[in-house]
């Protein structure tokens, strides 16, 4: 990847607002991440891209009424559980409402042309939010909200006007969690091809492969539910022989990524054994798709990753892929993993299978 790119970034210090003390997804790990690309110069490389929070109605594009004013009730109350394990704080609501803003915002700055590729750094993560409740860490469905805007379901802020809305994007989840909300959210919508890639058993102990969508979204739904340990050689092989031909027959207008960096073989909780180099080889090979199949708009969203040294270098990697540097040269300190991979072949069978891709 030899040609450079122009990338941005979206972040903003309400993002480590919302925080609960000694719980995994804590201000700590985007603090962590900020300070890596502080120290390595990445940031002035690259755009710092406006954006505001987003309004009602652009939450309300993808979530019901009700819980969206739930969650601001429970912030100005000072704060709840919603379940075991997903908290509010009286900040928590302005973050999550920042966060879709900006994963809007990164959608508007590729479509309007400013730039070719964005990454929405932000939390409180996404991909586990339903239409109507928030679970696994997730308040607001970041990248769900971004793609109801490019579709043309979310109005337009004050920001300025926005771009003719698309007819297909095409959302790629590789965080090591089923992106159930997201699929829930698209499962019988046609304009989103959703995939998922993702460790099973594991939390939610959803994502089966016979899960394809249903009505008019039959087919658009598509779960690669690997066992642990396949590592970066299963990855790709799942990005070749499943994503990049499904991408080919969608013909999306957009790429998005819902990406996480928990599939690492040091983080604690799941054990897909993948490395750093192997994420900026996925991040590579989705910048590669993208040029093919819709100029190159490329769109992610941060997700999980609770090994602090992981994430960082993983963001700071995929920003560098982003702006077109080579994944061949990511920055892995931790180095590979050094076990014996599990097959990803017998699943891969499945889901080409499933989806008509034999």
């Amino acid at each position: 990847m030899s040609q450079r790119y122009r990338a941005g970034y979206l972040y903003a210090p309400v993002f480590l607002a919302h925080t609960l003390p000694r719980h995994p997804e804590s201000h700590t790990r985007l603090e962590a991440v900020m300070a890596l690309l502080r120290e390595q110069g990445e940031l002035e490389r690259l755009a710092n891209l406006p954006f505001v929070a987003a309004t009602a109605s652009q939450l309300c594009a993808t979530h019901v009424d009700a819980y969206v004013e739930l969650v601001k009730q429970l912030a100005a109350r000072g704060g709840a559980m919603l379940g075991p394990d997903t908290y509010i704080n009286p900040a928590s609501f302005e973050a999550a409402s920042w966060a879709a803003g900006a994963a809007i915002a990164a959608v508007r700055a590729v479509l309007a042309g400013n730039v070719d590729r964005a990454f929405a750094l932000v939390r409180p993560p996404g991909h586990h939010a339903f239409a109507d409740h928030g679970e696994g860490f997730c308040l607001f469905n970041n990248i769900a909200c971004a793609a109801r805007y490019a579709l043309g379901d979310a109005p337009a802020d004050e920001t300025g006007a926005r771009a003719t809305p698309l007819e297909r994007v095409m959302i790629v989840d590789w965080d090591v969690h089923h992106g159930n909300g997201t699929q829930s959210i698209f499962y019988e919508d046609p304009r989103v091809l959703f995939v998922s890639i993702h460790q099973l058993p594991l939390y939610p102990l959803s994502g089966r492969v016979d899960e394809i969508g249903a009505g008019a979204g039959r087919g658009t739904t598509v779960n690669v539910p690997l066992p642990p340990g396949v590592g970066d050689d299963g990855y790709m092989r799942v990005l070749d022989e499943i994503v990049v031909p499904l991408a080919r027959r969608y013909r999306p207008q957009l790429l998005m990524m819902s990406a996480g960096f928990d599939a690492h073989w040091v983080d604690e909780l799941a054990g897909m054994c993948v490395s750093l180099r192997g994420f900026a080889h996925i991040v590579g090979a989705l910048c590669r798709l993208s040029e093919e199949v819709c100029a190159g708009r490329l769109v992610a969203a941060l997700e999980g990753g609770y090994d602090h040294d992981v994430l960082s270098y993983g963001v700071l990697n995929t920003l560098r892929v982003l702006r077109g540097e080579s994944p061949d040269g990511a920055l892995d300190p931790l180095g590979p993993f050094t076990g014996r991979p599990a097959s990803a072949e017998p699943i891969i069978r499945q889901v080409r299978a499933a989806h008509g891709l034999l």
